[in-house]
Parts: structure tokens; sequence; C-alpha cells
């Protein structure tokens, strides 16, 4: 994966996120547990592709081979400190 289409991926997932939390407001009751869910999966998938973007990037900065870089386990991702 190129980072082009790293962050077309970022894009789609972002415009859903969107979506889902205008949907949310819209509903005075909030959102349900499927879109809860999805949600979450959308912001664990948005970590994984940000991760492996900035390890492509300081791959590429270092003279190494961004395309060595592969997406990292969610659980790997998601103990990282902010």
């Amino acid at each position: 994966m190129d980072d082009k289409t790293i962050l077309n991926r970022i894009s789609e997932l972002v415009d859903e996120e969107h979506r889902l939390r205008s949907a949310a407001q819209e509903n005075e009751a909030g959102t349900d547990d499927a879109a809860r869910e999805r949600l979450r999966a959308l912001e664990e998938s948005l970590d994984q592709c940000w991760d492996l973007l900035r390890r492509r990037r300081a791959a590429r900065q270092a003279h190494g081979d961004p395309d060595a870089q592969g997406e990292r386990p969610l659980s790997e991702v998601e103990r990282y400190l902010q």
C-alpha cells in the first residue's frame, strides 16, 4: 500500500466517521450499539492507518524502504501512549 492509498483510506474512514457522528447528533437519543461499535472500529482503523503512514514516512526519511513497513496489529497500535 503506498502513501496515496493510505491517505485515501484515511479520508474514507474520516468521512464515514463524520456521517455517523452527524447522524448521532440528529438523533437526540444518541447512537445505538451498532453505531457505537462501528465508530470504535473506525477509530481503530484510523489509528492503524496513521501509524502505517508515519512509519512509512520515517523509513523514507531514514533512507529505508517504506514498502517494507506493514500494518501493525491493532493490539499493538492501541497500546501506544499519546
